[in-house]
């Protein structure tokens, strides 16, 4: 039999498999990419993207092309059984650098983060191949793999991602359980083209008689999805001709107007897998946790365990971290995905009342909490969403107890930055692809040992002054910093922040998460703190 090996293998070429291989590729690792199926499916699955994701595609320098195909801030509307609007979900902030709430059509992200992908000489994709087994042992993981001609083939390698899905192999080869529940109620999902309803928007329709829910999707396509009722035969149901007659009582004759591209049944789960690592192995996505639709956090989560998991394999294999390092995955992920798949459920709940009486109570609750101000606010900037906080993992707490404003394990904001060049960019482009140390208006290398400049700088660290906007003695007299980038801080929004911190330095992970936040004075002993955390 024929032996490969790589460092590693990705298990599943969909957008997070492919994403993974992309910061393979960018952080110089060998990687071999395996999909069983030969081509993109042609029709969308997922179709929400928000502002934390695109920022997890900008790493890659994927966004920017992955937007050409998005509809950016499209709002969210609630309707009641009489048609009315009862809640809307509308942002329109941009904290993370990107909008909040966007809608695209994954075969077309599929097919920019694919062809992208030669550009990463590390990385090789393989369609066509089957993983068949796989084993591990304290040294590498071996898969046995048939390849489109038949041919079965063994691959070793360090590490393995699987991103293979709901129906995950990798996570049955590693007998690990997806706990949880699946919803009684199926819903039918119809994926049209030529679309000219007068709808810009994504429309959850609370209708006790029948929920279902309308997504405007680009280039005239839209998605429709009917809650299948109790008693109904879904294959009855998924006959295009009722599909046309449950469509044209919302839309009249324009139906007549629409291509259907698809028709298909779903089953809703909400489940989590008991472990997200197992050795060398470690999972992502579907595979390690799934979500019904409602909270457009399924792919979402998926693009979270990338970014996440990626820099700490980079990192082992490099031989800046210890292996020990790739538990912290589990550790940092594992709740977040749970919130999310929490919020799902109760979106669905409030969605899916089929009792008249309940519905009506709810409808009423909603009219109540968009009278008031604050509430309002709340749900119109999408702040019921669950925040990702790390408690425990690679950061630093340097008070014993976490307070509710303390920001250390949460998502750094990104605003745009100028250079000393004068050219205005997101931050993210300024902290490179490895970790990075901000002092607003202090100079962070200044005063630290040789010994711990010498560690970050293995890891490839970059120091950043940040300094107010226009604090220089001329326009192109910008302020400078001896060993560190120096940035003008354009809207104050750095300033802004670091004002509700009250320190001065922040510690900034790979993956944009703050890893600490001290003072000049102390920076130098947190440094060690988080050296010891991944020795």
């Amino acid at each position: 039999m024929k032996r490969q090996r790589t460092q590693v293998v990705i298990v599943g070429g969909g957008p997070n498999g492919i994403t993974a291989a992309h910061y393979m590729g960018l952080y110089g690792i060998e990687c071999i990419v395996l999909e069983q199926a030969e081509g993109i499916l042609p029709y969308p699955r997922a179709v929400g993207m928000d502002d934390e994701a695109l920022r997890v595609l900008q790493g890659i320098d994927i966004a920017d092309r992955a937007v050409r195909d998005m509809i950016c801030n499209v709002p969210l509307r609630y309707y009641n059984a009489r048609g009315v609007c009862f809640a809307e979900v509308k942002p329109s902030v941009a904290q993370y650098g990107w909008p909040m709430r966007n809608i695209f059509m994954q075969q077309l992200l599929e097919e920019t983060l694919r062809d992208a992908l030669p550009a990463r000489q590390q990385v090789e994709l393989r369609q066509g191949h089957e993983m068949l087994s796989l084993s591990q042992d304290a040294q590498q993981v071996t898969l046995q793999v048939r390849g489109p001609d038949g041919e079965v083939y063994e691959l070793q390698a360090d590490y393995l991602i699987g991103a293979d899905g709901g129906r995950s192999s990798v996570r049955k080869q590693l007998g690990i359980q997806l706990l949880g529940l699946t919803h009684p109620r199926k819903w039918v999902v119809i994926d049209t083209r030529n679309d000219s309803l007068e709808a810009p928007f994504t429309a959850l329709h609370a209708d006790p008689q029948r929920p279902f829910v309308c997504i405007y999707l680009p280039y005239q396509q839209r998605r429709w999805e009917f809650m299948l009722l109790e008693g109904e035969n879904e294959e009855a149901m998924c006959e295009e001709g009722n599909i046309r007659t449950l469509i044209r009582g919302h839309i009249g004759d324009a139906v007549d107007e629409l291509e259907i591209i698809r028709i298909r049944a779903y089953t809703h789960n909400s489940r989590v897998a008991e472990r997200f690592v197992e050795g060398r192995a470690a999972l992502i996505g579907d595979a390690a946790h799934i979500s019904p639709p409602w909270a457009g956090q399924g792919l979402n989560s998926g693009l979270r365990d990338v970014v996440n998991l990626c820099w700490k394999i980079a990192a082992i294999l490099q031989g800046k971290a210890a292996p020990a390092i790739l538990q912290s995955y589990d550790t940092e992920r594992r709740g977040h995905a749970t919130d999310l798949i929490a919020l799902a459920d109760n979106m669905g709940a409030v969605l899916g009342l089929t009792n008249p009486l309940m519905a009506g109570v709810r409808d009423w609750l909603f009219q109540a909490v968009n009278s008031v101000d604050n509430l309002r606010s709340h749900l119109l900037e999408f702040k019921f969403k669950p925040k990702a906080t790390i408690v425990k993992g690679l950061v630093y707490h340097e008070r014993a107890e976490l307070r509710e404003d303390d920001l250390v394990g949460q998502l750094f904001i990104q605003p745009e930055v100028e250079t000393a060049g004068g050219q205005c960019t997101r931050l993210d482009t300024v902290l490179g692809h490895s970790y990075a140390v901000l002092g607003y208006r202090v100079n962070p290398a200044e005063g630290l040992s040789e010994q711990t400049r010498a560690y970050w700088a293995n890891w490839g660290t970059r120091f950043i002054q940040v300094n107010r906007s226009r604090s220089g003695p001329a326009r192109n007299q910008p302020l400078q910093a001896e060993g560190a980038i120096s940035v003008e801080d354009v809207y104050n929004r750095l300033g802004a922040w670091f004002a509700g911190v009250r320190d001065c330095v922040v510690v900034l992970r790979p993956d944009r998460f703050v890893a600490a936040i001290t003072t000049p004075e102390r920076l130098e002993s947190v440094l060690r703190k988080l050296q010891e955390q991944s020795s």
